[in-house]
């Protein structure tokens, strides 16, 4: 390793599960979630201020959420498309047995957080009765026109105690004015306006990139800047996903996320005339919509280069199904629960909210199939991280022969943080002893993302009685990292943090090992 002073430290431990730290107290001066770059700033002085942007409270309230669902249902549910082409007969849309209580009850029961429901994909068909189409509910022969999806899901939410948000697709198929500009524009706004101001709160605000010409031959110009005024006016905490900038897509929807996952990002915005800001809505009127599908988005080449930084964390999206509606075909190919644990593993373990899609079915019900694999993933995971093998000990710190000052930092909460002057890093060694030979295979760290994403490499070790070995690698951590190893037995084990911008504050070790078993 390259200058990277070198002491080991002993500390009490912080437990798996802890209170939620809140944004900066009534008083204190909070910390930006977006800086410039200026022109004299050294790289050093760059580095700085990329580990000190933190997310807003309500992406930080978001990322708690860790697994969230879609529901992809419409029009589509019933005529076998992925992408209606907007001329379908609304009548066709009629989930006999349609029960928005079942549809939460079931996703609460397997730990899911919030359902953001297709509103309206890209055929048009509003899933409530818009005043301004009459492509929506009101024609279908379900409950004579009379019902409201919207309504019923967001109802069934707050019944089970589930955030609520909506999907509201850019792209309208059925529209004759799409293409014309000004005029959808204001359209799509009104639409976007009677979902926030009719339905309680909304949580978050999904917008996806589908644009196609419309019947004149014109391509449509999003107004984005204009739809996200009409986001914070009526639903000030609410968050824009995907084409907004609170929350990016991942860049593919397999589930996973990448090795190496920042939540920090260069040149999100498009301006140079970023101030020091606490407010993250100045982000709108530079923000420019577009995919983050490169594998390095965060790396210290990236940020070295940029004009400005801001916290730009991930979601990761994927179907339980291969499609995104409901197709009777697929009820064979409904991912595994362990297909879906390996998911689990590889978005929210890897500093990423897992977006997992649930259709009903045409009867207006979470499929049985769906149903039983998301259980046994649920039930799976409780049991992974059932016991901290670590939890309910003791660290004491010593430190030794090391030239930066040592700090125990939120001692409320049982953080920790190394500090070194290098800007290159610094070697952190978090050293637990057993009493006698234990079988790990399983292990969890939580960066405390109220002062920053800052580990750039880690690894693990564990001592075999003669000798230190290493276990398991990584990079990035941010919010939440998971490893699962082959079995490893040993008397002790140490995380050593081999380099990071900055201080390193560690929220969360935890160690287990979880044995399969059938049924």
């Amino acid at each position: 390793m390259k200058q990277f002073t070198s002491f080991i430290i002993l500390l009490v431990l912080f437990p798996l599960i802890e209170p939620a730290i809140s944004q900066p107290l009534k008083g204190e001066h909070p910390k930006p979630v977006l800086v410039q770059i200026q022109k004299t700033d050294t790289p050093s002085q760059i580095i700085e201020k990329a580990a000190n942007i933190v997310p807003t409270k309500e992406q930080f309230d978001w990322e708690q959420m860790e697994f969230i669902a879609f529901t992809h249902f419409g029009l589509n549910t019933f005529t076998g498309q992925e992408w209606g082409e907007g001329h379908e007969d609304p009548e066709l849309f009629n989930p006999v047995e349609f029960d928005a209580d079942q549809w939460a009850k079931v996703l609460h029961n397997a730990g899911i957080k919030m359902i953001i429901l297709t509103a309206r994909h890209h055929d048009g068909f509003c899933l409530w009765p818009s005043n301004f189409t009459d492509y929506t509910v009101a024609r279908s022969k379900w409950k004579n026109g009379k019902g409201d999806v919207v309504k019923a899901v967001s109802d069934a939410c707050r019944k089970y105690g589930l955030k609520f948000g909506v999907y509201l697709s850019p792209w309208d198929r059925h529209e004759s004015f799409y293409g014309d500009s000004p005029l959808y524009n204001e359209f799509f706004r009104n639409q976007l306006r009677e979902l926030l101001t009719k339905y309680g709160k909304i949580t978050e605000v999904w917008f996806d990139g589908a644009c196609g010409e419309g019947p004149n031959g014109k391509k449509q110009i999003y107004d984005w800047a204009s739809y996200y005024k009409v986001v914070r006016e009526l639903q000030p905490e609410c968050l824009i996903a995907v084409m907004g900038p609170d929350i990016r897509w991942v860049g593919t929807e397999t589930g996973y996320a990448r090795e190496t996952e920042w939540s920090v990002l260069p040149d999100i915005v498009s301006t140079d005339s970023v101030h020091n800001s606490f407010d993250s809505n100045q982000l709108d009127d530079g923000f420019l919509p577009h995919n983050f599908m490169e594998q390095n988005l965060g790396g210290r080449d990236k940020i070295l280069k940029a004009k400005n930084l801001c916290w730009y964390p991930a979601e990761t999206d994927v179907s339980i199904r291969p499609g995104w509606f409901y197709h009777e075909k697929e009820d064979s190919l409904v991912k595994t629960p362990e297909e879906l644990v390996d998911i689990y593993f590889n978005s929210v373990g890897r500093n990423s909210v897992l977006l997992l899609n649930i259709p009903p079915n045409k009867k207006g019900l979470i499929q049985q199939e769906d149903i039983v694999s998301l259980m046994k993933m649920n039930k799976t995971i409780k049991q992974i991280f059932r016991k901290n093998l670590i939890n309910k000990h003791k660290w004491f710190y010593e430190a030794r022969e090391y030239k930066a000052p040592l700090l125990i930092n939120d001692v409320k909460h049982h953080g920790c943080a190394v500090k070194d002057s290098s800007a290159q890093g610094f070697l952190t060694e978090l050293n637990y002893e057993w009493k006698r030979k234990t079988v790990f295979n399983t292990v969890l760290l939580k960066e405390d993302i109220t002062k920053g994403q800052r580990i750039e490499k880690f690894h693990i070790d564990y001592w075999t009685g003669s000798e230190w070995k290493e276990c398991a690698s990584g990079t990035t951590v941010g919010y939440k990292r998971l490893l699962r190893i082959n079995d490893t037995k040993g008397t002790k084990i140490r995380l050593i943090i081999d380099a990071s911008r900055g201080s390193a504050n560690i929220k969360s070790f935890g160690v287990y090992y979880f044995v399969k078993r059938e049924g």
